[in-house]
């Protein structure tokens, strides 16, 4: 309908027929579709990151499956790695030591006194010199009285020597008297004899002579005898007067050899070390007084742990080492004691003791153990001893933990009785941070 229609004929008169209003057209014949001129990224967005999800889940399980497989890094250059090899192993004993005197004995007091002291720490004595002064007035008395016994039994002595003598006088001369009575018996039985023969004098007078013959026979062997046993007997005495004078002189020698030890001499020639008691000091009897180091013989005294204290015996070769100077020397002893985990041993030069040394002075002992040929050894640090059950061994990138049983140690290198070949590494640093783990992957 033209505008113009609509004008000619108002709304309220306009008939119903034509009021029907033509369709209005719509857009659809205009819309079609565009082309998409959106990216490839932002077309597969979804895609996209499906995929890199699924990338990133594998990298982890990949991650995983290492980290489950060697659970601890460790960088290479941080450890230390040995190479097992088979040769000649020689098993010694490392250890400090200080050189001391052979021979530095300590001189003590004989007996309570009062001390006065001749020389001085560092005086260079000889043998037999007058080293210090023992005064004890309480010795001095002893001996005194002692020599006063002694010279009261050796009057007792000579006393009785003189009454034994006197004694074996009278005993000789009753024998020698009944051997002159049994003389003049015997004479007198003569008589007799020719005056019975001639019947002069009676039977009763006969037989009278013969009974006085008897008698002065058997007084004479009485006699005789009796004078045996007082000999015996006054020897006897006289023996053990003798033994009292003798064991009376001989605490008299002690005696006045204690107090000739009041003058302390020095037993060696040497220097004195140290004053054991202050000047004019009242010291007890067996107090020590001072100590005289003997130069001219100086020995080793080392201490080492005391499970090689079996191993260790007197008369096996050492070497030492002083001012940087290596000397030969052989072990004189080993103590039986074990003091802090540690026994003491005692190494003597072999040759001529180097010049210049000095008490305490400081010295590194190597004593050889064993020697043996054809042996698989590696060289072990502070971490391995012979109680290790297990080393981690170098293998690429990995060091494996390998169970081994390992022998001797000695102070550079350790044997291997099993589990290690001649040629593979093994770590012998620190490994306590792998905390015992299958694998340990290193790191460059």
């Amino acid at each position: 309908m033209k505008l113009a229609q609509l004008k000619k004929f108002p709304l309220g008169d306009t008939p119903a027929s034509e009021l029907r209003v033509p369709a209005m057209r719509g857009t659809a014949a205009q819309d079609a579709p565009r082309p998409d001129g959106r990216s490839f990224c932002r077309r597969h967005r979804t895609a996209l990151a499906l995929a890199a999800g699924a990338l990133v889940l594998l990298l982890l399980a990949l991650g995983f499956k290492g980290w489950l497989g060697t659970s601890a890094v460790m960088a290479r250059e941080r450890l230390r790695v040995a190479t097992v090899a088979r040769g000649r192993f020689v098993r010694d004993v490392a250890a400090e030591g200080a050189v001391v005197a052979a021979l530095s004995p300590t001189l003590f007091a004989v007996g309570p006194g009062t001390v006065a002291y001749l020389v001085r720490p560092g005086d260079v004595v000889r043998k037999g010199q007058v080293l210090a002064m023992l005064e004890s007035p309480e010795l001095a008395n002893a001996l005194q009285r002692e020599q006063a016994t002694l010279a009261s039994l050796d009057t007792a002595l000579a006393r009785q020597q003189i009454e034994i003598r006197r004694q074996l006088l009278t005993s000789q001369q009753h024998a020698d008297l009944t051997q002159v009575a049994i003389d003049a018996a015997e004479r007198e039985l003569k008589r007799s004899q020719w005056a019975w023969d001639q019947r002069v004098i009676s039977e009763r007078d006969y037989a009278r002579a013969v009974d006085e013959v008897k008698t002065a026979k058997l007084n004479f062997e009485h006699a005789r005898d009796s004078a045996a046993l007082e000999r015996d007997s006054l020897a006897l005495e006289l023996r053990a007067r003798r033994l009292e004078r003798d064991r009376q002189a001989l605490t008299v020698a002690a005696l006045a050899e204690r107090v000739a030890e009041l003058s302390v001499r020095s037993p060696v020639d040497g220097m004195v070390a140290n004053l054991a008691q202050p000047q004019r000091t009242r010291v007890p009897a067996d107090a020590p007084l001072l100590t005289v180091v003997d130069l001219s013989a100086f020995e080793v005294e080392f201490q080492v742990a005391e499970v090689y204290a079996h191993d260790i015996r007197p008369g096996m070769p050492a070497q030492l080492t002083v001012e940087g100077r290596s000397v030969s020397g052989t072990v004189t002893a080993i103590s039986p004691e074990v003091r802090r985990n540690e026994v003491t041993g005692r190494v003597r030069f072999s040759g001529r003791q180097p010049a210049g040394l000095r008490q305490n002075e400081r010295a590194a002992v190597r004593i050889v153990l064993d020697e043996r040929d054809n042996v698989l050894r590696f060289e072990h640090g502070p971490f391995i001893d012979e109680t290790t059950r297990a080393v981690y061994v170098v293998r690429g990138a990995h060091a494996v933990r390998v169970p081994v049983v390992l022998g001797a140690a000695s102070v550079t290198e350790i044997e291997v009785l099993r589990g290690l070949d001649a040629g593979e590494r093994v770590v012998i640093s620190d490994m306590r941070d792998a905390d015992r783990l299958a694998r340990v992957r290193l790191s460059d």
